[in-house]
This record gives C-alpha cells, structure tokens and sequence, in this order.
C-alpha cells in the first residue's frame, strides 16, 4: 500500500472515504482513555493534523502506542470516516500502528506555546511547530510563484557569482573570501596582506548582490532575474537585518523607472494572490496569532493601485506632520523605518513608492535626474514594514557614470567591464532588489527575520 500524504487526503477526501489508507507521520498530541484514544498526527505536508482513533480490541499493541510521548514517528494503516458534524472532517480508525521513531520524554516541544526566542534556540527543531512550519510552507510557495511570474513573463533566470572581486553597493560591506593564513601573518606581525598571492590573485568576497551581473545579462536578453544568496558584514543587530539572505533582482532593457514601479508592483500582486489561494489555513493561523490585519494588509496590495510620491515630497510631509519623530527629517537625509511607517500606515494608508532620491545617500550606478540633485531611485515601502523593495533606473551615459564612480572613490580598473556596457550599444534599463525574507515577513506578519529562515546567520550568531 502506497502512503498518502495528509495534504492529499483534505484535498481529495471523497476519493479516500471508507477506504485503508496508509499514513506517515509525528505525533503532536496523544489521549489514552484505557481501551480507546486519540492522536493528532502531522507529516509536514500541511497545516492540519490528522485525527487516529486506535482502540484495545483493534491494535495488537495498544498499550505501547498509548504510551508514546509527543514527538514519535508512527506510520497507520486504518479506515477513512467522514466526520461531517464534528470539529475535524474526518478521522482514520486505525487498524495498525507501528512505531518508526520514539521521542524520550525531554522532547522540548510539548503541547503548549512556545516563545520565538526560544525556539531560535533549536533551530534543529523547530520547523515542527505551527508558526515555523507556516512560515517555511509559504517560504517554498513565495518562491515557486516568483519564478513562476518571471517566467510568464519571459525572463530568463540568471546565476550571478556567489564569489566576487565587486562591492556592488561601494559600502565595504563584504565578507572576504581568501586561503591566506591570517594566524600566521599576526604572529610575523605583517601589516600589509599581499592579496596576489592569495587564491584568486585579488581580493574577493561573498557578493552582496547580483545587480551589476545582472546588468550585463540583461543587455543580452533583455528581461533577467536573479534569485539567490546575498550576504553582508554589517554589524546591525535588528529585527530586520541578517549577514545571509536571498534576494530577487529583475533587471530590464529599454526600460525606465516607471516601467520598473510597474513591475513591482504586477510581481509583489502575482505572489501574494497565489499565496492567498493557496496557503489558506497558514495565513488564518498567522492573522489570529501574529498580525491581526493581516489579511486586510495583504488583500490591500492585490486591491489598490500603488502610489508614487517624490522623496521630497515624502520630506515635505513628514516636516508637516508636527510628529516626535526619533530620527530628524531633513532633505538629505535617508527616511528611517519610523518615517516610513508613518507614510504608509497613517498618511496613505496603503503600498506607496518613493521616488527621486538626493544622488548623495543613493549607490553610483543609479541614473541622475536633469536637476543634477536627484537620482532616478525607487523604494516601495509597505504598511507594517517600511521598505520592502528598492531599484533604480540605472545610469547608461558612459561619462556620467565614470565621473560617479571616481567621485565615490572607486577604482574604475576594477570597474571597466561594467563601463564596457555604456560604450558596447547601452541603453536605457532599470532594476530592483527584493530582500526575499522581507517579504516573509510581509505575507506572515512575523516582525523578526530570524523567524523566517531555516537557519538564520546574524551578528554574533552563527548554530
């Protein structure tokens, strides 16, 4: 008999109605009451449990299987009853049950709720709990639909470097990638790495992004995304920052900053749709546990149009609003969460991008607008979290971008095959980055980035 998932049983109940059936899974709760009882069973499949009944007179070693702890790993082979006027639709009658895996009595996940820092203290374990599992669940789903709308799309999916010799932002953020000795070199009391003799022959570092790779394949096909790893050595130590996550970045050819608003907006619409559709039971649990607008949050972006104000704008507001702000708001100065937060959640009231940065707080590749003050830079910002995008129609003017560059202190030797496109038939093109964990955090209202990845790498954290 093959086994069935419990996810297959909710979604084909009638198919599997007084038929055996053979299941697979960790027990989650588990009631003796002598010569019957009753578990609640989970195989990861989906949220829901599946209820087993299992009686003296039917299972060969009842008394074994009552005495199970939480935990264990039982497979069951029983009966499917419809269960119309009850709680659960249905239950199985088991007919046999045989233990796969015991679990001692220590096991740290029993019945009761267990606090977010504490199980980031197991991180071995704690994709077994509701909030975690929900979470990883609409992890997998928000990635299947992102590659999904990108290929509708005709994008063509491109692997950037993990290894790079580029600091993308120009932020010095990286961590360096090397085979050099470092205790040998502090014992000889060497101040200077000769960086030629290590691995690459140059420094090198874990990327921080595929934006400027990406570039160079978009001016190839046209319509690119990247979607991997990305990681930064910054030490801030906040509910929204990690050294290691996955990001998304689309860049598009013969496109400006308005067509780059526009498919942000069709790409955060298509994944939170489909997540809706499909990750009912998950984004319930979240809005009754974790964020109790939730749903009227995320049915706000698929609802309304986005807005677009201008940065200076965005100042002009927040001067006007009289707020004790913690961060002062002054033109030239970058919008904090704070300010952000204020924009969407009071002011607008729904998605908004910001546009027409000041070109000193934005990264040198983006394009500069005609005032020679601004650049053509984007952030969407989103009630409950702030920024959840940010991009930039990109500057093709080959001296322009060379002037940045020098006047950012970079070494344009380093930077002469990203020059190469403006002079080898450059165009106007656009791009933005979407911190993958970020959205996470939007589609669970779960409001630390920790609790959205498997295993997260933060400042001084490292299981």
């Amino acid at each position: 008999m093959d086994k069935v998932t419990i996810s297959k049983l909710y979604d084909k109940i009638n198919e599997y109605s007084n038929k055996e059936v053979l299941v697979k899974g960790w027990i989650k709760t588990i009631r003796n009451s002598k010569t019957f009882g009753f578990i609640e069973v989970n195989d990861g499949s989906c949220f829901k449990n599946l209820q087993v009944i299992f009686e003296d007179n039917k299972i060969s070693n009842y008394k074994e299987i009552a005495k199970l702890n939480v935990g264990s790993a039982i497979k069951i082979v029983g009966k499917i009853i419809i269960t119309a006027d009850a709680k659960q639709a249905f239950e199985i009658n088991a007919t046999q049950i045989e233990i796969e895996g015991e679990c001692t009595s220590d096991y740290p996940l029993q019945k009761k709720r267990h606090t977010l820092e504490f199980l980031r203290t197991i991180p071995h374990l704690r994709s077994r709990t509701n909030t975690l599992s929900s979470a990883f669940r609409i992890r997998s789903k928000a990635s299947y639909y992102i590659h999904e709308f990108f290929n509708k799309n005709d994008f063509v999916y491109i692997h950037t470097p993990i290894i790079t010799s580029s600091d993308c932002e120009g932020a010095g953020e990286m961590f360096k990638i090397t085979t050099i000795d470092y205790d040998k070199i502090l014992s000889k009391n060497i101040e200077k790495v000769d960086y030629t003799k290590d691995f690459f022959g140059k420094e090198a570092g874990l990327t921080v992004s595929g934006q400027l790779e990406g570039e160079t394949m978009a001016l190839s096909f046209g319509k690119i995304y990247t979607f991997g790893p990305t990681f930064r050595a910054e030490k801030s130590n906040t509910t929204r920052h990690a050294s290691e996550f996955w990001m998304i970045e689309p860049e598009i050819a013969f496109s400006d900053l308005k067509d780059n608003m526009k498919l942000a907006e069709s790409m955060m619409k298509y994944v939170i749709k489909n997540i809706l559709q499909t990750c009912p039971d998950e984004i319930e649990f979240f809005n009754k546990f974790y964020d109790n607008e939730l749903l009227q949050k995320l049915n706000g972006i698929i609802e309304n149009k986005f807005e677009y104000i201008t940065y200076t704008e965005a100042i002009n507001i927040l001067i006007k609003s009289n707020m004790n702000f913690e961060f002062p708001v002054k033109w030239g100065n970058d919008l904090q969460t704070e300010h952000e937060k204020y924009l969407t959640e009071i002011v607008f009231k729904k998605p908004i991008f910001i546009i027409d940065y000041p070109k000193e707080i934005k990264s040198f590749y983006m394009r500069i607008n005609d005032d020679n003050k601004t650049v053509a830079a984007m952030d969407l910002l989103v009630p409950g979290v702030g920024e959840i995008i940010g991009g930039s129609q990109r500057e093709e003017r080959y001296d322009i971008l060379k002037n940045k560059m020098n006047d950012k202190g970079l070494d344009i030797n380093e930077y002469e095959w990203y020059l190469d496109l403006r002079k080898y038939g450059g165009v106007n093109h656009a791009g933005f980055g979407l911190g993958f964990e970020r959205l996470i955090m939007y589609l669970t209202g779960i409001s630390n980035i920790r609790d959205v990845i498997p295993y997260p790498r933060t400042v001084g954290t490292i299981v």
